[in-house]
């Protein structure tokens, strides 16, 4: 029997550990396979409302996926159907990815404000790289 290729998308996520950032994603990171789903979680900052979604695949600048502010979708990107999300009552949020694709093999962030902001402004505090090996978390 011939060897079969596996394909596999890797999510790279960063969690807690920006610099004076409260904000925390969870899983930290995972790899899943085509065709399969994900839901990506972040928990903002006490006290803020605004919740950005960012992605970054390897060698590309970081593009803005999607903000929510006060439960409501405030502003899309030029993003797939294949994404979507929700903010809760609490300001946390998900980013829900289906069909996952390779091309959906990034690093995604998660960033937080008190009120709106332009998404292009938004500072983040320092550079992450997925792990070079390993399994979800």
């Amino acid at each position: 029997m011939g060897s079969r290729l596996l394909c596999c998308v890797t999510l790279c996520l960063l969690g807690a550990g920006l610099v004076d950032s409260e904000v925390t994603q969870t899983p930290k990171y995972l790899i899943k396979s085509r065709k399969q789903q994900v839901i990506l979680r972040c928990s903002p900052e006490s006290g803020h409302r605004s919740v950005y979604w960012y992605q970054q695949a390897l060698g590309q600048g970081l593009q803005f996926l999607i903000q929510y502010y006060n439960g409501a979708e405030y502003e899309k990107g030029n993003i797939s159907d294949r994404v979507s999300g929700k903010q809760f009552s609490d300001s946390s949020s998900e980013l829900n990815l289906t069909s996952l694709e390779l091309k959906d093999s990034a690093v995604y962030l998660c960033a937080s404000s008190q009120d709106t902001a332009l998404h292009d402004q938004v500072p983040l505090g320092q550079k992450h790289s997925c792990p070079s090996s390993g399994s979800g978390a």
